[in-house]
């Protein structure tokens, strides 16, 4: 098998392509292909040439905590969630997120999603019961909020945006979930946290919904979009 990673040393240095021969299953995910690459103490190019270890982030794999967000043939997906057998072509194609700064090779620093919940503070702060009197309506409520606090903060959604930029000003669909769940959970931020979703997000969406075809955990983005909206 034949892999192609985009790689960057630092991030001053210049972005280059690097070929790699990989002799493994199919029912492999690209996580255990990159560990499969980084495993031996001499790593080789496939001209045999020697290199160093690639850089790339994980922790659970299991498609819980997000970090291994990159773009793996041209679609931006969770490394230790996708198949090789799943992959079409002869080459697999590996490159880190385009929309954030990259640090090192697949490493990206994805810090402008926090700081943008921080300085609109969208935070639910003091949870407040909802006062819902018809079960249908709770239940079908507590289930879109249980779906939307999912979010693992991967960024995604805001790579395959063909709004969001660097996250100046608009803040994509992390932030219009997060607003929706603030919204929800606290009565006394509702006003003021429909105004920030509009500045943030409601101006600058173009309802493309790439983000719900690419998000992990499945959120219904457009449900928490005319929730804010009504």
């Amino acid at each position: 098998m034949r892999v192609r990673i985009l790689r960057q040393d630092d991030p001053t240095s210049k972005p280059y392509w690097q070929y790699f021969a990989a002799d493994v299953s199919d029912d492999m995910s690209v996580a255990s292909l990159l560990d499969h690459i980084n495993f031996n103490d001499d790593i080789m190019d496939e001209n045999g040439n020697k290199t160093t270890r690639i850089g790339w982030e994980c922790s659970c794999l299991q498609a819980v905590c997000g970090s291994c967000a990159m773009v793996i043939n041209g679609r931006p997906s969770l490394a230790c969630d996708t198949f090789l057998r799943d992959l079409k072509g002869d080459v697999i194609s590996i490159q880190p997120l385009t929309k954030f700064p990259v640090i090192h090779d697949l490493i990206v620093d994805r810090t402008s999603i926090s700081e943008n919940l921080k300085k609109t503070d969208i935070y639910i702060g003091t949870y407040q019961k909802q006062d819902i009197k018809n079960r249908k309506k709770k239940e079908r409520e507590h289930e879109h909020q249980y779906t939307s606090a999912k979010c693992l903060k991967c960024g995604l959604c805001l790579e395959v945006c063909p709004n969001y930029t660097s996250g100046t000003n608009f803040f994509g669909a992390i932030f219009a979930n997060d607003c929706y769940l603030v919204s929800a959970r606290n009565k006394e931020k509702k006003k003021e946290t429909k105004k920030i979703f509009g500045k943030h997000f409601a101006a600058g969406c173009s309802k493309s919904f790439g983000c719900m075809d690419v998000c992990p955990v499945s959120i219904p983005t457009l449900s928490s979009i005319a929730k804010m909206s009504r």
